[in-house]
């Protein structure tokens, strides 16, 4: 009797070594399948400062993929945000909301000078546009110089 417990509790710590290793590898599995990756979003921040009637640089967005654009007017108020979608070498599709009075605002184009969003309260007179089918840009179309910024995020 006393070799056959001896011989059972030699066969048990083994087992019981190997019943822990398979439980650690499939909580390692579920564990590891189970966690999250959450990037960093990318982000280009444009202050501008524009003169009755000009144009800011062209703004090169994120291609292929959604890019919130959301900018302001520090010199009159006002703010507008749109959901942009550029296709490189086709063209801007974008849907989001005006500044107020706020007003949804969405479309595609190819054409420069197409109104984007506004960014000014009231007057709607400072708005991104399309400059390309790859680019956009501020414009202020008041008779005076305006300030204000733009942030791109993907």
């Amino acid at each position: 009797m006393k070799a056959i417990t001896m011989r059972i509790q030699k066969f048990s710590r083994p087992g019981v070594i190997l019943l822990a290793t398979v439980v650690a590898i499939i909580t390692s599995m579920v564990v590891a399948n189970a966690t999250q990756t959450i990037t960093t979003p990318n982000a280009a921040f444009i202050s501008y400062s524009l003169a009755s009637g000009a144009n800011s640089a062209p703004i090169t967005p994120a291609t292929n993929r959604s890019v919130l654009v959301m900018g302001c007017c520090t010199a009159t108020g006002g703010v507008g945000h749109v959901s942009l979608f550029h296709v490189p070498g086709g063209f801007m599709q974008w849907s989001g909301l005006e500044s107020p009075p706020a007003a949804i605002t969405s479309g595609n184009s190819v054409t420069a000078g197409t109104h984007i969003v506004f960014l000014d309260v009231t007057a709607h007179m400072v708005d991104i546009q399309v400059a390309s089918g790859d680019t956009i840009r501020i414009h202020n179309a008041y008779g005076f110089a305006v300030a204000g910024n733009v942030t791109l995020i993907w």
